[in-house]
C-alpha cells in the first residue's frame, strides 16, 4: 500500500499523476533519440514541454498540500515528505536539462534552464541543498520551476517560429510550382501558335507557286499569239498560218483601168 494514501488520498493522487509525467517523459525522450527529421523532433519536443509544464504545476500542488497537512504530521513524515517533493523537483529538472539538450541540438542554440547553468554548478546547489531548511528548499525549488518554465516559452517559441519559417517556405514553393506550370502552359501555347504560322506560311507557298505558274502559261501564251501577229503581218500570203480572228486579211493590190486596157 502507498504510504502516501495512509496520510492524505489527495497527496497519493497527485504523486500517481507525477509518476506518470515522468514515465511519459523517459519514454518520450528515449523515443525522440529514434527520431531524425527536425520536424518531427521539434513537435516532440513541444509535446514533452507541455508535459513538463504540467509536471511543474502538480509539484507545486503537493508543496501546498504539504504545507497544509504540516501542522498536523509529525516531524518524521514532514520530512519524508519534503524529501519526495526535493526527489520531485531534481527528477523534473533532469527533463528539463535533458530537454536543454535536445533544443540546443536541434537550433543550435544553448538555453540556460538555471542560474549558473553549467555542471558543476548544479554539483554545487546539491551539496548544498542538505544544508538548507525546508522552507529554503521549497522557495528555491520554486524559483527552478519558475526559471525552467521560462525556458520551456523561450524552447516553445523557438520551436513556433520555426513551424512558421517551414510553412512559409513550404508556401513559397507551392507559388512557385504554380508559376512553373502557368509558364509551361505558355510555352505550349506559343508552340501550337508558331506550328500553326508555319502551316500558314507553307500554304501561301503552294498559292504563290501556283499563282506563279499560271502566270508564266498566260505569259506564253501571250507571247505565242504575238508571235503570229508579227508573222502574219510580215508574210500575209503564207498560207500555212490562219487567219487570226479579228485581223483584217491584207488589201488586195488594186489595178488602175488604164492599165488594163
Amino acid at each position: 500500500m502507498d504510504p502516501l494514501s495512509t496520510i492524505s488520498e489527495e497527496l497519493a493522487e497527485i504523486d500517481g499523476q507525477i509518476g506518470d509525467i515522468f514515465r511519459a517523459l523517459s519514454n518520450g525522450f528515449q523515443k525522440l533519440e529514434k527520431v531524425k527529421d527536425s520536424n518531427r523532433q521539434s513537435r516532440q519536443l513541444e509535446e514533452l514541454t507541455e508535459k513538463m509544464r504540467e509536471c511543474k504545476r502538480l509539484i507545486k500542488e503537493f508543496d501546498r498540500e504539504v504545507k497544509d497537512l504540516e501542522s498536523r504530521n509529525d516531524p518524521g513524515t514532514n520530512k519524508m515528505l519534503n524529501e519526495k517533493k526535493q526527489s520531485m523537483i531534481k527528477e523534473l529538472n533532469s527533463y528539463v536539462a535533458l530537454k536543454k539538450q535536445y533544443a540546443s541540438n536541434l537550433e543550435n542554440k544553448r538555453i540556460d534552464l538555471f542560474d549558473g547553468g553549467t555542471e558543476g554548478h548544479g554539483e554545487e546547489n546539491v551539496l548544498l541543498a542538505s544544508s538548507m531548511t525546508n522552507q529554503q528548499l521549497v522557495d528555491s525549488g520554486n524559483r527552478m520551476m519558475d526559471d525552467t518554465d521560462q525556458a520551456i516559452e523561450r524552447s516553445k517559441k523557438v520551436v513556433h517560429d520555426t513551424i512558421n519559417v517551414g510553412t512559409e517556405t513550404a508556401a513559397a514553393l507551392k507559388a512557385q510550382t504554380e508559376q512553373m506550370s502557368r509558364v509551361v502552359n505558355e510555352l505550349d501555347s506559343i508552340h501550337f501558335s508558331i506550328k500553326k504560322a508555319s502551316q500558314l506560311v507553307k500554304e501561301l507557298g503552294r498559292q504563290v507557286a501556283t499563282d506563279r505558274c499560271i502566270m508564266a502559261l498566260l505569259f506564253l501564251i501571250v507571247i505565242g499569239v504575238v508571235a503570229i501577229i508579227i508573222v502574219k503581218l510580215v508574210n500575209p500570203n503564207n498560207k500555212d498560218i490562219r487567219d487570226i480572228p479579228g485581223l483584217a486579211p491584207p488589201a488586195m493590190t488594186r489595178r488602175l483601168l488604164w492599165n488594163a486596157s
